[in-house]
């Protein structure tokens, strides 16, 4: 066939398809049409049963009738639901029903076959598909490989076909665009087409550019840890949302969006993504920072929030101790310490009642300790609990005899004896029977807070228990071993009890108070939760993983992450490969790196792996733009000037634009000099803002994960950017452009350009 001819041939066969699609559309329509009517009739029919409640036998019969409305009913809704899920599946189909054709023939076939492949599976007829789920086993071949000898795997196995066709379209309302046959997986053509679109504030999916290494990822199910090494813009973030897809396709009816969680580096990001997976026909999965699933928890306490601790300024004395709460040696420290609490040293608290010791802690310990040798913290707490709970039950006939109790019961009004006596029978044999009835209640009433406070383990003093464990520490481990003396631990922990006192706690002591009470409460974490999530994982530390493995016991994780760009871990970050391999099975580990960085032009990409010293690999797309721009000004409202200026160019080129400022107080000061300048942008504050159209500014820890058309760099001087452990920071802020980039610097600009040859930036000095 001659080009013509194919174009021809593919439009009609794409018209057939959309006639198809219209018509389920009407069906289903017509479904959904139909269902809404049974729902309002079965509606109306439970309104019109009679309550016959005068004999046994007419209420068994008044509710079996509700019954039988109420699963019919339940089953109208489930059809309903269904049709409507489906519509709008057919909906998207309509206006782009596939992307791309593969042909291929499978042994002992006696010709080829063609399949088309879509976001989602239609078939005209059952077991005649028109389009496959990109999902599919199948469609794993158009991302795999070149022409010929191709294998793919399938629920019952590997099998293995000869393709003999890889074709890919790009269509728009119905109509076909462009047509490219390739040999490579996804041709650089249709990912240039991706790739020169403008970005959003919405990430898009990348179903129809998946690269190999990208599906290797998606796909993968064998392995308990699959570590996705990935340079800016490597793609690993859309691969890893792909990857839920799949999973929650591939294991239908076994795994749900619910059983999913991600940990994202900011609520701005999980903001940015959250389209992706209802676009591709999946509900979202659990989204949420590791900050807000221990704030859950902790709700008297204020744990150190983003900006905070890109605010706290280290000493190396702090950064010595860091290195040691923070690593594995002491997770598992923890967990001896813990055992140990089994025969010695748990902290108590009194339970009080009226302002008066209820239950003395000297007492509490003692039925603590009274358990036999063998049981373990769990049943130790279950165990004391039950006492305190009988203990109480035999306070309520103490208490009722109190002077207390006398005045509250000739107190009370007679809407307050009716509330407490509710349905109860009023006769009594005598007054003093209707006493002790009233006191009771009254009695119960006043000791449920205490009923509340044994259930809720309030007698379990946390706080000192924490700071017990940090006060013993330097008996636990040689601290010399992390160049710390005893003075220096000691004044770090009673910086953390002044800390406590106050209601806070820093972002790495909240992981250890909460292991540390799991431990003693005998909590075994969620077994529900079958996939985690992390993303930007260079942003952890080695206890807090080792703690989410322990929370989520059964399930898989998939981690990602770029080590180039840690900002709050710094040097350790390159280490936590190592740590991790003796967290998990190495035989069930697997790491892919993604080299290929697509987000930015090979201009931005070139610079900014060379403010890189030690970097992981990466590699710049082929992908062309203006160089990137310094411009040197000798005072603030110079800069400030410098920013309008190319703020008003990057406006006319592109849609999206942010100036990223190292701190927030950075971003205030800029914001305040370009209102001034009547320049209108948006200041991100927090990450739980919104992103807007229109320029924004934006503090550099709240930019992770996030892209944009046209970034500028505010102040990037040498007071600013000054030593080797920003390096990493520099690197992700410059990262986060794609097709124009621009530092400004107020003085004298940062000597980590000293790495970055002349000739891949542009030098501008303005006196």
């Amino acid at each position: 066939m001659v080009e013509d001819a194919v174009r021809k041939y593919e439009q009609d066969h794409l018209d057939h398809v959309v006639e198809e699609i219209k018509k389920a559309e009407d069906k289903a329509a017509q479904k959904i049409s139909t269902a809404k009517h049974d729902i309002k009739g079965i509606n109306k029919q439970i309104d019109d049963i009679h309550l016959n409640t005068t004999t046994y036998s007419g209420m068994m019969d008044t509710a079996m009738s509700f019954r039988a409305q109420q699963q019919m009913l339940d089953e109208r809704q489930n059809s309903w639901q269904h049709a409507a899920d489906h519509l709008a599946t057919l909906q998207r189909l309509e206006k782009k029903p596939y992307f791309a054709r593969i042909d291929f023939q499978e042994k002992g076939a006696a010709k080829p076959e063609s399949i088309y492949i879509g976001l989602a599976s239609f078939s005209d007829q059952p077991d005649h598909f028109l389009v496959y789920d990109w999902r599919a086993p199948i469609s794993s071949v158009y991302y795999e490989g070149k022409l010929g000898k191709v294998s793919y795997d399938t629920p019952v196995g590997k099998q293995e076909v000869d393709l003999t066709l890889k074709r890919q379209f790009q269509i728009k309302d119905g109509t076909i665009v462009t047509i490219f046959d390739t040999d490579e997986q996804v041709g650089d053509q249709m990912l240039l087409e991706a790739l020169g679109n403008h970005s959003s504030t919405k990430m898009k999916s990348i179903v129809t550019t998946i690269q190999r290494t990208q599906n290797e990822i998606i796909r993968d199910t064998k392995d308990d840890l699959l570590f996705v090494q990935g340079a800016a813009g490597s793609g690993k973030t859309a691969a890893v949302l792909q990857r839920v897809a799949w999973l929650l396709y591939r294991y239908r009816g076994n795994l749900t969006s619910s059983q999913v969680v991600l940990f994202s580096p900011n609520q701005l990001f999980n903001d940015y993504i959250d389209q992706v997976l209802p676009e591709l026909g999946e509900h979202n999965m659990v989204q949420m920072t590791y900050f807000q699933f221990v704030n859950r928890r902790v709700p008297r306490l204020h744990v150190q929030t983003l900006a905070q601790r890109f605010a706290a300024g280290q000493t190396a004395t702090a950064q010595r101790i860091q290195r040691l709460v923070t690593s594995l040696q002491y997770f598992k420290l923890t967990g001896r310490y813990a055992q140990h609490l089994g025969h010695a040293n748990m902290r108590f608290r009194n339970i009080m009642f009226n302002n008066k010791v209820f239950i003395s802690k000297e007492k509490i310990k003692e039925i603590y300790y009274s358990f036999n040798n063998n049981y373990n913290l769990g049943n130790r707490l279950d165990g004391t609990k039950e006492a305190l709970i009988k203990y109480l039950n035999h306070r309520v006939s103490s208490e009722m005899r109190s002077k207390w109790v006398e005045q509250r019961i000739q107190d009370l009004s007679k809407e307050e004896i009716d509330n407490l006596f509710a349905n109860e029978p009023r006769e009594f044999e005598s007054d003093d029977k209707e006493y002790r009835f009233l006191a009771r209640k009254i009695v119960m009433k006043a000791l449920e807070p205490i009923k509340r406070a044994i259930n809720h383990n309030q007698w379990i003093n946390i706080n000192g228990q924490f700071l017990h464990l940090l006060r013993v520490t330097p008996k636990l481990v040689d601290l010399a071993e992390y160049d710390l003396t005893a003075d220096q631990w000691r004044a770090y922990v009673d910086g953390v009890k002044d800390d406590l006192k106050k209601g806070a706690i820093s972002a790495s002591n909240i992981t250890i108070y909460l292991y540390l009470y799991d431990l003693v409460t005998g909590r075994k974490g969620d077994r529900d939760i079958r996939y985690v999530f992390v993303d930007e994982v260079q942003d952890y530390d080695a206890y807090q993983l080792a703690y989410l493995k322990y929370r989520f016991p059964k399930a898989k994780y998939t981690l990602l992450g770029d080590l180039n760009q840690a900002i709050f871990t710094h040097a350790n970050s390159h280490s936590l490969l190592k740590q991790l391999g003796t967290m998990f099975d190495p035989e069930k580990t697997k790491v892919v790196q993604l080299t290929k960085s697509y987000r930015s032009t090979k201009q931005i990409t070139d610079f900014t792996k060379h403010l890189l010293v030690d970097g992981e690999a990466i590699e710049a797309f082929n992908r062309n733009g203006a160089l990137p721009q310094v411009i040197v000004s000798p005072d603030t409202a110079g800069s400030a000037d410098a920013v309008v200026d190319t703020l008003q160019k990057d406006q006319q080129e592109h849609d999206a634009a942010a100036i990223i400022g190292k701190t927030l107080a950075d971003c205030e000061d800029l914001y305040q000099e370009l209102e001034r300048r009547n320049v209108k942008t948006t200041l991100i504050r927090t990450e739980n803002q919104r992103l807007v159209k229109g320029p924004i500014i934006v503090p550099s820890f709240l930019a992770k994960g996030l892209e944009f058309d046209a970034v500028i760099v505010w102040n990037a001087n040498d007071q600013q950017y000054h030593g080797d452990d920003e390096r990493q920071l520099l690197y992700t802020i410059c990262s986060r452009a794609m097709h124009a980039l621009t530092l400004t610097v107020t003085g004298q600009p940062t000597s980590l350009l000293a790495g970055v040859p002349e000739d891949e930036y542009q030098l501008i000095k303005h006196e």
